[in-house]
């Protein structure tokens, strides 16, 4: 073949590719992108005055619309020319608090990740089994570490804020985390709700080689707690 030739042809399935991966990319991207599934943050819409004292002792139950329990996560997708942010939740929570004389002194929250979901069955199977790995690691869990006045939250039903301190552990990576929360007391629940900034680096979550998306280092754990007194 002459050499005109045989740069006509390569030039012309360059243009195959690139017009190929022009429509593929796109398509890919749908696969990942998307809103996902958020846990929400605290509605006091609805709140009424607690009906019990705050000290006890507490358990995660499931909760009533609309505040329900869940914990997930938030972070962005990045494509070369665009940023979403995108969200997996699951309302797979257990946990127990002991409230002392107005002071939270000891808790512990337990995430199950193997059903976490966001909206799109093949970033599901990404999350679960790429990024947080959940059949080796199917539990994140946060540990309280160091007392919390909680004295000061309303009786009304109205919103307060209560700075907790504990353990964050992911993949078996533990980090101390400290962050302000707000909770409610609404009739005979105690509610609380936060987004924790993390950097997922720091708990092994490695974003997967795919042609769609990367994932940003920042993100957040999203939490949303709804407890009833067990005991106290």
């Amino acid at each position: 073949m002459p050499t005109q030739q045989k740069i006509v042809v390569s030039i012309f399935i360059v243009l195959i590719v690139a017009l190929a991966l022009y429509a593929v990319v796109p398509m890919l991207a749908s696969l990942y992108l998307g809103p996902g599934t958020k846990t929400e943050g605290l509605n006091t819409e609805k709140a009424e005055a607690a009906a019990t004292d705050v000290d006890g002792e507490w358990s995660v139950v499931q909760g009533v619309p609309p505040n329900l329990t869940a914990a997930g996560f938030t972070f962005d997708e990045v494509l070369p020319n665009e940023r979403k942010s995108t969200s997996g939740s699951t309302q797979t929570v257990s946990g127990d608090l002991v409230i002392e004389e107005g002071t939270l002194t000891a808790g512990e929250v337990v995430v199950d990740l193997t059903n976490i979901t966001t909206d799109r069955d093949v970033r599901d199977v990404n999350v679960r089994r790429k990024l947080l790995m959940t059949e080796e690691f199917p539990e994140a869990t946060f540990q309280i570490t160091e007392p919390a006045d909680v004295s000061h939250l309303p009786g009304d039903g109205s919103a307060g804020v209560v700075e907790l301190t504990g353990d964050l552990t992911i993949k078996g990576n533990t980090h101390e985390v400290t962050h302000a929360f707000d909770a409610v007391r609404d009739g005979e629940r105690l509610i609380v709700s936060g987004d924790i900034p993390i950097n997922r680096n720091d708990y092994g979550v490695e974003s997967p080689e795919m042609i769609a998306a990367s994932i940003a280092d920042e993100g957040e754990v999203n939490v949303l707690l709804v407890f009833e007194k067990t005991a106290g």
